[in-house]
């Protein structure tokens, strides 16, 4: 493919023709990944595949619905052979165990709903991979995220994908302003998965029809308690669910096995009203129910903001922005008021339920596209 006759730039952005450029391809062995090699091999492109073996492939090897298990590593190997690019896998095992599993489950014995999947894109694809990346020579790293990247007049933007359904923008809030330079999202501008499966077709990768992955690639069928009692023993010990008053209304297997704003599973019955899960109190092991109106929440404390702002983050007292409090939600009205170079208290215009500490609060553009940054909503002091 020639350069842009108008700007004089290839597709990703730099002035020189494709077979010049290098460009590291992070490949998970789904489709998103390998359409994003394929479709860079096919421009011309000095495209290099590299894989991550993040924990330990053998045990997970049939495992379906995660990514970078062993099967998945030899899918992408698949793809990059009948492409003609070199492919790499690299043992990050160490490094994913001390950055992202280890905290994982920390944050659950404290009572938090952690987003590891964030922290995976924070400290190790975006971070190590993106280092390794460089020392490959390459000009830039391409993911197949589903979030573009855009030249705005002052700095690389970041801005939500094309399709609202496929949109990651809420897991890669913490992506660093000089990572967001280096960084390529080719499919961020595609309007649907199924125009992602028909280039795949179109290259006849053999994981065209490959299923998407759905659960945290090192929590099988998504059972959460099981795996951070296999790493923290101990962890599930039972205790008493009560009310918010402090009164004992049932007991508990452990207060890894709640989350905030739940209902389902409590084991309490012949109540009028339903009670939901409004607050885990992990030391005392207690689980504090109550009903739907104690979820609500105005104000949520962040910290450990990451600000992709054109001003200094604080060079304001209040920032109009819409929020999104969890990856399922659509961006919410609210204030973000600094106290500090990174933290905030986030007043929302409409109260939402079920606010955890542990997940993300993700700053947008109000009315727009553009991601701002983000943070981590914990409880205040």
């Amino acid at each position: 493919m020639a350069l842009d006759t108008t700007t004089g730039l290839n597709s990703l952005g730099f002035a020189k023709p494709p077979s010049q450029t290098r460009v590291v391809v992070a490949m998970s062995g789904g489709v998103d990944s390998s359409v994003v090699a394929a479709e860079l091999a096919a421009e011309g492109y000095d495209v290099v595949g590299v894989t991550l073996q993040l924990y330990d492939h053998g045990a997970a090897l049939a495992k379906k619905g995660a990514c970078c298990a062993g099967r998945d590593i030899h899918d992408a190997r698949r793809v990059a052979e009948s492409m003609g690019f070199p492919h790499y896998v690299l043992d990050y095992e160490n490094r994913f165990r001390e950055a992202v599993i280890d905290e994982f489950a920390d944050s659950y014995l404290g009572g938090a709903t952690p987003v590891p999947c964030i922290r995976c894109n924070e400290r190790v694809k975006f971070r190590d991979l993106l280092e390794t990346a460089k020392d490959l020579d390459a000009d830039c790293m391409a993911t197949g995220h589903y979030i573009r990247r855009e030249d705005g007049p002052a700095k690389a933007e970041l801005h939500m994908a094309a399709d609202p359904a496929r949109d990651q923008s809420y897991f890669l809030f913490s992506t660093k302003q000089e990572q967001l330079d280096y960084l390529r999202f080719p499919l961020g501008g595609l309007v649907s998965k199924a125009e992602t499966r028909a280039l795949a077709a179109k290259h006849g990768l053999p994981v065209a029809d490959k299923p998407d992955s759905q659960d945290i690639c090192f929590v099988p069928n998504g059972d959460y308690a099981s795996v951070i009692e296999k790493l923290r023993p101990g962890a599930g010990e039972p205790g008493d669910i009560v009310d918010m008053e402090g009164r004992v209304v049932g007991t508990h297997e452990g207060v890894i096995r709640y989350t905030i704003g739940q209902r389902r599973g409590l084991g309490i019955g012949g109540l009028s009203d339903p009670l939901y899960v409004v607050k885990l109190d992990p030391d005392a092991r207690r689980v504090v129910v109550g009903p739907k109106s104690a979820l609500a929440t105005r104000t949520v404390p962040v910290r450990e903001i990451n600000w992709l702002g054109d001003e200094p983050f604080e060079s304001r007292d209040a920032w109009e922005v819409s929020v999104r409090v969890r990856s399922t939600r659509m961006p919410a009205e609210a204030i973000l008021r600094p106290t500090g170079p990174d933290t905030a208290d986030v007043e929302l215009v409409q109260a939402e339920e079920g606010v955890s500490p542990g997940q993300a609060c993700v700053f947008y553009e109000t009315g727009g596209t553009r991601v701002f940054g983000g943070g981590w909503i914990w409880r205040g002091k």
